[in-house]
């Protein structure tokens, strides 16, 4: 067996404070979006880098408060981008870990925990 990439859905409620965060703020970018009709809830694609996420405002697809952990390089880089850009909601920081690597965690405004993950040199 072989297994290939995981893309994980995190739940959402709102389009708009869902694009401010990921695309606006994080930097994402929306690869295409779908509804089966006009008013109907919305489910999308954004990547950034080789990193692919599924937002949903599908009831049943994910529950909010999901944790994701990323696998990143120059996380003290985005940071300070990410600080720079001023965002109200989230003021991310940089801990080095117990285990050797740099981790920023931040949430979405639906409470789902992204975790961008430098792990440390051998």
């Amino acid at each position: 067996m072989r297994l290939g990439n995981v893309t994980p859905i995190l739940r959402i409620f709102d389009e708009a404070k869902a694009l401010e965060f990921y695309v606006d703020f994080l930097g994402f970018k929306v690869d295409w979006q779908h509804r089966f009709e006009a008013n109907f809830p919305l489910y999308l694609q954004v990547s950034l880098g080789e990193c692919v996420l599924h937002l949903s405002e599908h009831h049943g697809d994910a529950s909010p408060g999901a944790a994701v952990r990323i696998q990143a390089s120059g996380v003290d880089g985005f940071q300070q981008q990410l600080q720079a850009k001023n965002y109200r909601f989230a003021k991310p920081g940089v801990e080095e870990t117990p285990w050797g690597s740099r981790e920023m965690s931040i949430k979405d405004p639906f409470g789902n925990r992204l975790v961008f993950v430098e792990e440390g040199q051998a």
